[in-house]
């Protein structure tokens, strides 16, 4: 297996991050151009995705919730106001009832569709909700060399990783770190301990952040420094500005999550 990025020797880089196009660039939730969305295709749908893949994305960055009926599906909202205008949650909507709202916005995707009508794209799943955490795992794990599973809950992504590891993923998937995790990694770095940084950024790899967070910077030289050495990927998001990408990528940023795949893969090809 290739080595990993990075100085640590004896470590090897996980296969979602092998053979990527460099600098990565991410779809986030699929594409949805200006011509697909005056059809009323909507994010993290089937045609979303398509387009992203056809766009030349080297990931799809997604969401994952769980239908009333307890199937796992490409969503990111909680609710289906802004998608669909229906004042109803995922959570409390069966699979039917969803594939029924989404079959003109582009269609819907469950997550095991997702992995089987799209073999051999990379899918970099966000869990959105906790009850999503372990099905999303148990459905990846034959996959885990695809995919980069993470969530704003550690404890989400947690879970997500044991289901996978326990329903015989080989490899588990790639991961990066939530929020409470991501705190601290930054602290870690702001204390300046090598070895502090090396135990926040174990078991990692990526870091999947923005740019900043409120008043607070989160991409810094140090942090990009650092984690190279350590072998951990970083992946700015959400950026869809071409100079802003080149940007990034000269500071050394490994990767973009974009709303616009198919720009940045022609500004940076």
């Amino acid at each position: 297996m290739p080595a990993r990025l990075g100085s640590g020797e004896g470590r090897t880089r996980h296969p979602y991050l092998h053979e990527l196009g460099r600098p990565r660039v991410l779809a986030h939730r699929g594409l949805v151009t200006a011509e697909l969305a005056a059809l009323g295709v909507a994010d993290n749908s089937r045609a979303a995705v398509a387009a992203a893949v056809a766009a030349g994305a080297d990931a799809v960055e997604t969401d994952c919730r769980v239908t009333a009926d307890g199937e796992v599906v490409l969503f990111h909202d909680a609710g289906l106001e802004r998608v669909a205008g229906l004042r109803a949650r995922v959570a409390e909507t069966t699979l039917g009832e969803l594939a029924a709202i989404m079959a003109d916005r582009g269609g819907l995707l469950t997550l095991r569709s997702a992995l089987e009508d799209f073999p051999g794209v990379r899918f970099n799943v966000d869990v959105k909700a906790p009850a999503a955490a372990e099905p999303t795992g148990r459905i990846v794990a034959p996959e885990g060399h695809r995919v980069l599973l993470t969530s704003f809950s550690d404890a989400s992504r947690a879970r997500a990783l044991r289901a996978a590891r326990s329903a015989g993923a080989t490899p588990v998937p790639a991961t990066s770190p939530g929020r409470n995790r991501l705190l601290g990694i930054l602290a870690a770095l702001a204390s300046g301990s090598g070895a502090l940084a090396g135990r926040a950024l174990a078991g990692l790899d990526a870091l999947q952040i923005p740019e900043r967070s409120g008043p607070v910077p989160v991409l810094s030289g140090r942090l990009l420094a650092v984690a190279a050495g350590h072998g951990v990927e970083v992946h700015v998001w959400t950026v869809n500005d071409p100079a802003r990408m080149r940007e990034l990528v000269g500071r050394g940023v490994s990767g973009v999550v974009t709303d616009r795949a198919d720009v940045a893969r022609a500004e940076m090809s």
